[in-house]
């Protein structure tokens, strides 16, 4: 069986085709928090182990109620799921229509998902010369067009660029007039949660936040993330669901993240600093332009040098992974994207793009 690449965080497959264990891949395809999962994670999941008997609460009222307090909403406020992917293609379902409209760059499973529903998909392309900025004035002569449904991630991804919450209050708005369902994407907004438009969402109909768990508090093998939005859009959102699709174990984990009020700004404090010297490390070497990010990951250009995909191979052989972002569509072969790791793992990566590009 072919596997294929579409995502990051591709190391069991690229470790079984290299005949390596995972554990021996430097991987900077999946923007994945350094600091690994907080501390009281691991007993959670021990604790947790003897309820196993037992299907999972299927509303994750407990984990519900949690997020709820931190977002300062109801509990109808919120939709717990197995990641912010299983909403992705649960929300064509719930809105209807036939076209959609995609942001791009995008992630790759919002167009999956309109396609498996039978849409017809729209591009909005952001220019990178830009800085992949989104023009409102541009957003609503598309959406005039005749949109039932928008796909837009903030921050974008792979670029990192952030769109301000009054920008985003306006794109509310916008979609509200044309009568177009946003599926605001907010997977990486932990950085930026002053940013969040969460409660704006959750005081009308017509969008949705999809948050992730899984990337701030390192534990995207558990698959959980939650759905934001008014009481009705959660109500059915909620009903379109599969039953237990959030196990116990992550339900658990996601309670025990949510508790350590230390970890967020441990965080915070880690990636900004990381992040910082990671742009300017790859922003000094000859040939590469690197874009301003709000995330934990670094959108890179080569602008003199071999391709994305050639480079990533040069890379693999030294069992560094990063994200050939020639998949992406709005992007070329020249474009790839790096997660921010710790200072020792990021040090080997910049060594390895000096061997290349100096």
């Amino acid at each position: 069986m072919k596997e294929t690449f579409d995502h990051g965080g591709t190391v069991f497959a690229v470790a079984r085709r290299l005949g390596v264990s995972p554990d021996n891949i430097l991987d900077f395809s999946a923007s994945i928090n350094p600091l690994g999962p907080p501390v009281g994670v691991r007993g959670a999941l021990a604790a947790a182990f003897d309820r196993l008997v037992h299907y999972p609460d299927s509303g994750a009222v407990e984990l519900r109620d949690a997020l709820a307090r931190r977002h300062n909403l109801l509990p109808e406020n919120i939709c717990v799921a197995n990641g912010s992917t299983e909403l992705i293609y649960l929300v064509p379902r719930l809105v209807g229509g036939g076209r959609g409209l995609i942001v791009a760059p995008p992630f790759s499973e919002y167009a999956k998902s309109l396609t498996r529903a039978g849409w017809e998909i729209d591009y909005l392309d952001l220019d990178p010369d830009q800085g992949f900025a989104l023009s409102l004035e541009i957003l609503d002569r598309r959406l005039a067009r005749g949109c039932d449904l928008l796909f837009l991630a903030n921050p974008g991804n792979p670029t990192g660029a952030l769109i301000p919450g009054n920008d985003v209050a306006e794109i509310l708005r916008l979609c509200r007039s044309r009568g177009t369902f946003l599926v605001l994407d907010e997977a990486f907004i932990d950085f930026r949660e002053e940013e969040s438009a969460t409660s704006l969402v959750a005081q009308g109909g017509g969008a949705v936040v999809l948050r992730s768990m899984t990337k701030f508090y390192a534990i995207p093998g558990l698959r959980l993330g939650y759905a934001v939005g008014s009481g009705e859009v959660i109500a059915r959102l909620a009903a379109s669901r599969e039953p237990w699709s959030v196990n116990t174990l992550a339900q658990a984990a996601g309670l025990a993240c949510l508790e350590d009020w230390e970890y967020p700004a441990r965080t915070l404090d880690l990636v900004a600093a990381e992040r910082k010297r990671l742009a300017s490390g790859i922003a000094a070497l000859p040939g590469l332009t690197v874009y301003p990010s709000s995330a934990n990951y670094l959108l890179v250009r080569i602008d003199a040098g071999p391709s994305a995909p050639e480079l990533a191979a040069r890379l693999l052989a030294e069992r560094v992974l990063i994200r050939d972002c020639s998949s992406f569509r709005g992007l070329s072969d020249r474009f790839f994207r790096v997660a921010v790791r710790g200072a020792e793992e990021n040090m080997r990566l910049l060594d390895l793009l000096g061997k290349v590009f100096a």
